[in-house]
């Protein structure tokens, strides 16, 4: 067994799409990136990584090659589980924590969850997504930005 932990976080902005785990939240702002900055997906694509000693997503996905601005960040991430399959891993399970004064995600989750694990091949009860807040702390508590955290077990 390997354990890996992922963190990204990304500033928001006006006009920009929200995507958390590939579902689109209805708000007139989201996270800024190269890509399009599912923040959730790029902590996960790191702790998979981790876990199979390959880098992280800036080694494999540099925010200076122009084959991935805007990408999507599931295509990433299949391009990271081919790799991970390749290593002989496979997912054992993944827990995703989203880092954020707003949106409010509570009703998202649950899509979020799914779209996770299909991606990760594996159940639905082998992939949790959770929410919180800092309470106004920090720049995730002032509304300035996002971030999150994951982690996964792999197995061989």
């Amino acid at each position: 067994m390997r354990i890996g932990h992922g963190y990204d976080v990304h500033r928001y902005k006006a006009g920009r799409e929200c995507i958390f785990c590939g579902v689109r939240i209805p708000v007139d702002f989201g996270p800024d990136g190269h890509s399009d900055a599912d923040v959730a997906v790029h902590a996960l694509m790191d702790a998979l990584l981790g876990a199979a000693a390959l880098g992280d997503i800036g080694r494999h996905f540099p925010d200076t090659d122009d084959r991935y601005k805007g990408a999507d960040s599931f295509r990433l991430l299949e391009h990271v589980m081919e790799l991970i399959g390749e290593k002989g891993y496979t997912v054992s399970n993944a827990d995703i924590t989203i880092v954020a004064q707003k949106p409010k995600l509570a009703p998202y989750i649950p899509q979020m969850a799914e779209n996770l694990a299909a991606a990760l091949g594996v159940d639905h009860d082998r992939v949790n997504v959770k929410a919180t807040t800092e309470e106004k702390m920090g720049f995730t508590g002032s509304g300035e930005g996002v971030a999150a955290h994951a982690v996964v077990l792999l197995n061989e």
